[in-house]
């Protein structure tokens, strides 16, 4: 195939190369000679380049329909992505507003709970507070009376020790062991 090349390219040359040696002629003749080579160069570029072209040429149709194929599945792929990112965005937002309001239900029953807690530790501190002031009172009420009645035998005692003779003495002793035979006798109830 090569040497048929170069016998068409080599036989496309030959009429200029001829003219061109014979020296003469006329500008109409040599204008057809030179577009009848440029038929001929075409021609042989057209028979020669027409495969290794065409080849070239429906490998880059390929290669640029297999690039566009690639690029469009790749648009397909970004825009169900795109779509699937905003439903989870959309479902992001509807879960956080359920989280918020799920935290705010929580803190809310943990602020009653706490307030709740609060209150009876309070009534609690108060009916604590309460009894010990009432413990408190009868302890010092219970006090008052042991102190009132340590003063009222004392004062009674030093009254009577001041205002009692030996005649009184021995009449109380005597109306005493009286009591206590009465006593006896009546089966052991003492009478006061």
């Amino acid at each position: 195939m090569r040497l048929r090349s170069v016998l068409a390219f080599a036989a496309a040359l030959a009429p200029g190369a001829a003219h061109a040696a014979g020296g003469g002629g006329s500008d109409l003749w040599a204008n057809f000679w030179a577009w009848f080579n440029l038929a001929l160069l075409v021609t042989a570029v057209y028979f020669l380049a027409r495969k290794p072209i065409r080849n070239y040429l429906s490998e880059r149709r390929g290669a640029i329909e297999t690039e566009i194929e690639r690029a469009r599945h790749a648009l397909e792929d970004a825009e169900q992505k795109l779509v699937e990112w905003r439903s989870q965005m959309d479902q992001l937002d509807g879960e956080l507003e359920s989280i918020r309001g799920s935290v705010r239900a929580q803190a809310e029953g943990e602020r009653a709970r706490i307030l709740e807690d609060a209150r009876v530790n309070a009534e609690r501190i108060r009916a604590d507070a309460t009894e010990a002031v009432e413990r408190e009172l009868r302890v010092a009420r219970e006090r008052l009376r042991r102190e009132t009645a340590d003063a009222a035998v004392r004062l009674a005692g030093e009254l009577i020790e001041r205002q009692v003779e030996e005649s009184d003495r021995d009449r109380l002793a005597e109306e005493f062991v009286t009591r206590i035979e009465r006593a006896a006798e009546n089966g052991g109830e003492a009478r006061s």
